[in-house]
């Protein structure tokens, strides 16, 4: 067997890539992650906290805390891995960086699905370097309450003609296209979970169990009691355990 029929013979590398602030993660991200990875066969899942989100208020809890609770989630799942490709730069975390340090590390445009909710990709247009992002990765997008992803051809018009339903071999799409994946995803957002902390109100099911430990034990989203600040110290610590997981 020769050297060319072997490489042949590899399985297609399809990665998906899953970004956002994750402040904090929460099972809305996991059912969509799990949606896209499920659809598409992607063999790998990498969550990408953000620094410095370019189109919104500044994370509420520190990069540390929410790479701990990225990494919190992602372990004992198949193909997940947290990443903090993001978090090592100070600049803004703009998607089209992301898929270029993906791509620098060697993987083709059409073996990357850049991961995201219907509501959020209708924002799509107001992204940096659009609308030549589309062609760094196949775009995954999920639906969310609310906003199907049977509405975007309608709302996005000029992008219907990229946008197709899933497809046995997504590989066999030799350039990027803009997948449609009507799934459940969980009635959640970061939003309303620090809203229900600052309430004293439970937030069980909404997280991770451990995400939930993790949030309680640094108590993240709580009103600041006067004189105390953030202990930042035994976040890094759990935050370094993590990374070496990831």
């Amino acid at each position: 067997m020769t050297q060319r029929s072997r490489t042949q013979r590899l399985p297609p590398r399809r990665i998906g890539i899953l970004g956002g602030t994750f402040d904090p993660i929460h099972r809305g991200h996991v059912d969509l992650g799990r949606a896209a990875q499920s659809v598409l066969g992607l063999t790998h899942v990498f969550v990408v906290p953000t620094h410095i989100p370019p189109h919104r208020p500044q994370p509420v809890a520190s990069s540390h805390h929410r790479f701990a609770m990225v990494a919190l989630t992602v372990a004992g799942r198949a193909g997940w891995r947290a990443t903090d490709v993001e978090l090592v730069h100070d600049r803004p975390s703009y998607t089209s960086l992301t898929l270029r340090r993906f791509q620098e590390s060697g993987f083709a445009p059409f073996e990357l699905f850049f991961l995201i909710g219907a509501d959020a990709f209708l924002e799509i247009g107001s992204w940096k370097d659009y609308p030549d992002i589309l062609d760094r990765a196949h775009f995954a997008v999920v639906s969310r309450p609310g906003c199907p992803v049977t509405d975007l051809p309608s709302r996005l018009p000029d992008l219907a003609a990229r946008m197709t339903p899933p497809v046995l071999d997504p590989a066999a799409h030799g350039t990027p296209v803009i997948f449609l994946i009507e799934a459940p995803t969980a009635d959640v957002s970061s939003t309303a979970i620090r809203s229900r902390l600052a309430e004293g109100q439970s937030i069980t099911g909404l997280v991770e169990p451990d995400v939930q430990q993790h949030i309680e034990q640094h108590e993240l989203y709580t009103p600041t009691v006067p004189g105390r600040q953030e202990d930042d110290r035994s976040a890094d610590t759990a935050a370094g355990r993590l990374h070496g997981q990831s």
